[in-house]
């Protein structure tokens, strides 16, 4: 299945979303020192180093270039032990069904418990609007189920799951080493700011914007001002600029506004993405219009 509607995806989206600026992927390369991103089309997977022991966070399309694109960042699949999902979408778990390459055979996997359920055919996974339902996924690999603000350590890296429930129903965003926070599919970066991500592809829109509200008054009680990363749309280090529009959501079927200079035509067009790049140019953060009028 993942193999197929990877490659469908890869004609429907394009299509749909080109000129939109929806999608707005990292390149291969490193955020810094510790996070690194590999460009799997319009999705990034992405990967957490620490003292010789590397995580990976989500594991993208069934896409063939996978590994070669790791190597562009020295990394080898045999060094993946631990690989953590924020939910079983196939632009999030393509590397690891049964039609893939089989680079992480061995990886033991981390999802929530109710995102679990998709799994099992407790729930059916629902997009465009509800209107489609989605085939049951399968994965092999060992797993490991998570709850609500359960804390994990692998090695000495600290992995912290959050639920935050609305894009499928047992959504978890990763807080690693109080200093990171992998979003998956949680938010959209728009050039004002963030926003609950696509309205057509959530279970619950406005479960999806509670969850944000939730998080962000998690980090503010916390006094936690990480590094955060979205699954689709970059990176930034400005709790503000990522919770800004919480309690809105991206309109996927429109060309989004304000204008963001950064965002590619086609966020299918791969071109862009080299090995030089990745080995020799740090991925910037997400573009903010309203920082760059004010300093103007």
């Amino acid at each position: 299945m993942s193999k197929k509607d990877s490659s469908f995806q890869k004609v429907f989206m394009s299509f749909m979303y080109r000129g939109k600026e929806i999608f707005k992927p990292l390149n291969t390369g490193w955020i810094d020192d510790r996070v690194c991103v590999v460009r799997e089309w319009v999705a990034n997977v992405f990967f957490y180093r620490k003292n010789g022991t590397t995580i990976m966070i989500d594991a993208g399309y069934n896409y063939e270039r996978l590994a070669e694109k790791m190597a562009w960042l020295d990394i080898k699949a045999s060094d993946i032990r631990n690989i953590f999902l924020t939910h079983l979408d196939t632009d999030h778990i393509g590397a690891l069904e049964a039609d893939s390459e089989g680079l992480f055979r061995e990886a033991e996997i981390y999802l929530g418990e109710e995102e679990n359920k998709y799994l099992t055919g407790e729930l059916r996974r629902r997009v465009l609007y509800k209107l489609c339902k989605l085939p049951i996924v399968k994965l092999d690999n060992p797993k490991r189920l998570l709850h609500d603000r359960e804390v994990i350590y692998i090695q000495d890296i600290k992995v912290e799951a959050i639920l935050v429930p609305g894009h499928t129903y047992g959504h978890l965003v990763y807080l690693i080493d109080d200093a990171y926070l992998f979003t998956g599919d949680t938010i959209w970066f728009g050039a004002d700011g963030g926003y609950s991500f696509l309205n057509s592809l959530a279970e619950d829109n406005a479960l999806a914007k509670r969850s944000l509200v939730k998080l962000e008054e998690l980090l503010l009680e916390r006094k936690c001002n990480p590094l955060i990363v979205s699954g689709h749309t970059g990176w930034t280090d400005d709790r503000e600029f990522a919770f800004r529009h919480k309690d809105k959501l991206c309109i996927s079927g429109k060309k989004q506004k304000p204008h963001d200079p950064t965002a590619p035509y086609d966020g299918y067009d791969e071109r862009e993405d080299t090995e030089e790049k990745a080995r020799n140019m740090r991925l910037p953060k997400a573009w903010d219009s309203m920082r760059e009028n004010a300093e103007q």
